[in-house]
């Protein structure tokens, strides 16, 4: 088999954090926290989420913010692709009977186009297609920015009828809980910011320690309140229809803006990636803020499932993109 067949099969590999927020999914569905264990459970998961948002701030750089004004038009039609076009779909997929998509599925399809991208998978597999991997640190730290504050306003503003609006306390939660230790992270980058970078890796273990945290406890409460008695099989299979269908447009949409602005191949790359991603590391700490406890579960269902398929999909994608650019450069 040639290499590039074995990368490929390679990619299609399940990604062990996935498999990890999966078996929060099954402890939580067979052993759930409830009662007073709950409530000292949600003590834990908030402190766990100050402590995500204050490395998020302390591991982003603040030239990155200044640089993303360089190249202000790959910037603005990732942004464009990750807050206009996503949510204009998500707008058109709730529209389906709630005899295939239910009222609570639908708004955490919805929630999902209202997250902004992710921040290492973007970087990754641009890196791994031989992309501009600078601009795909500053597209995907700038979504990240912006989607802290615009994605529970749009939340306020599109689901005002699952979550009574943007409240003053959901707003409050926000600024404690997410936007404090995040401006806190940015302050401390001067003192901190080098532990940080020496410390990756203790870094991501806390990441996606904090993210099990959050699973865990929210299918806990949505077990609780019935989710597995309320969600059948055909459901499942129409949310897993919706997210692949998605996926493809909005990837196919990135292609062609790249195109149409003549990007080069690199900040082609970035575009589809950053473009096209949706944030499991922010989508699930926020879900537990700004929704009831007992509807989390439904509400973040959506966004793992288009998680390990944009995992999935991108892997396949930067194979034949590295693939590309490799055979450019050698013809060149």
């Amino acid at each position: 088999m040639s290499q590039t067949g074995a990368g490929w099969l390679r990619s299609l590999k399940p990604d062990p954090y996935i498999i990890a927020i999966l078996l929060m999914v099954v402890i939580a569905s067979v052993l759930p926290v409830h009662g007073q264990g709950a409530v000292w459970f949600g003590w834990l998961t908030k402190a766990a989420i100050a402590l995500l948002f204050f490395l998020h701030g302390a591991r982003l750089p603040r030239e990155a913010v200044v640089a993303g004004l360089v190249h202000w038009r790959l910037h603005l039609t990732v942004v464009a692709s990750t807050f206009v076009l996503f949510p204009l779909l998500g707008l058109l997929f709730v529209q389906l009977p709630e005899s295939l998509l239910p009222a609570q599925l639908a708004a955490g399809v919805l929630y999902l186009c209202l997250l902004p991208s992710t921040v290492q998978s973007s970087i990754a597999f641009t890196s791994q297609a031989r992309g501009n991997v600078a601009a795909a640190v500053v597209a995907a730290s700038t979504s990240n920015l912006i989607g802290v504050v615009l994605t529970p306003v749009l939340v306020g503003v599109f689901l005002h009828t699952q979550t009574g609006g943007l409240s003053l306390k959901a707003v409050q939660d926000v600024a404690v809980q997410i936007l404090l230790p995040f401006a806190l992270g940015q302050l401390a980058r001067p003192f901190v910011g080098g532990w940080v970078a020496r410390h990756a890796k203790l870094v991501s273990y806390t990441d996606r320690g904090s993210i099990l945290l959050v699973v865990y406890g929210a299918f806990s409460a949505a077990v609780v309140g019935g989710l597995w008695k309320q969600v059948s099989g055909l459901e499942l299979a129409v949310l897993l229809a919706i997210c692949v269908v998605l996926l493809a447009v909005v990837l196919v949409a990135t292609l062609l803006a790249a195109r149409a602005w003549k990007f080069s191949t690199e900040d082609e790359i970035v575009t589809v990636f950053c473009g096209s991603k949706k944030g499991l590391a922010t989508g699930v700490p926020m879900a537990s803020i700004l929704f009831p406890a007992a509807s989390v579960g439904f509400i973040v269902l959506p966004v793992m499932l288009f998680h390990q398929i944009q995992l999935m999909a991108c892997a396949v994608i930067a194979q034949r993109y590295a693939a590309r650019v490799q055979e450019t450069a050698t013809t060149g």
